[in-house]
């Protein structure tokens, strides 16, 4: 794995423009990946990026680099935790408390572990893709419900997802993530290194 991958695959949430990406990527050993990893991990956890594996299979691993506040965030809105729900995610992951009732209020709501806990294991044992999964990467609520009743009739257009809410808005931040690659390829190629590309969000 290279930084180059990273740049090709998430620049618009090393931008801050985007919750996560996802993307797989070859390696030699668990050990070597989990080292390159987490020396990544130290560049970038000041400017509140993680990186992270969410599933090994045949010398390939699915890698999650996602923005752990922002994540929160998401997962917070009401839609959000119906669809966790209704997919099998335990109360206390998804609803953003701390225990007794009490919002979470620092970084990180425990229950956020607990939700990527929830979906790796679903990644390891589902029979199908959990497509809950654009929940994780900040795509909108209704999209995701869109794509699960497999109402495609009702799909408005395809870009980083299928869209069945916000039309505009959409194709908005579609042009928005294809234009932060393009800028961060180029930027990456002329000798930024990822941690001075990674903007820290407040």
């Amino acid at each position: 794995m290279s930084e180059e991958l990273l740049i090709r695959h998430c620049s618009p949430t090393l931008a801050g423009l985007k919750t996560a990406n996802l993307f797989n990527c070859g390696y030699k050993t668990e050990e070597e990946l989990k080292e390159y990893l987490h020396l990544i991990n130290i560049k970038l956890s000041d400017k509140g990026v993680r990186v992270m594996p969410l599933k090994y299979s045949d010398n390939k691993a699915l890698i999650y680099l996602f923005r752990p506040e922002k994540l929160e965030e998401d997962l917070a809105d009401e839609e959000a935790l119906k669809l966790l729900k209704d997919a099998g995610y335990e109360a206390e992951c998804c609803l953003g408390y701390g225990g007794q009732g009490t919002q979470c209020a620092g970084k990180y709501c425990p229950g956020l572990g607990k939700c990527l806990a929830h979906l790796m294991d679903r990644l390891r044992t589902s029979q199908s893709f959990p497509h809950e999964i654009g929940l994780f990467l900040g795509y909108p609520p209704e999209d995701v419900k869109g794509f699960l009743d497999k109402d495609n009739k009702k799909c408005k257009c395809v870009g980083a997802w299928k869209v069945f809410g916000d039309e505009e808005k959409a194709k908005k931040k579609f042009a928005q993530y294809k234009k932060c690659n393009s800028v961060y390829s180029r930027l990456y190629a002329e000798g930024r290194p990822v941690e001075k590309l990674t903007v820290s969000v407040k």
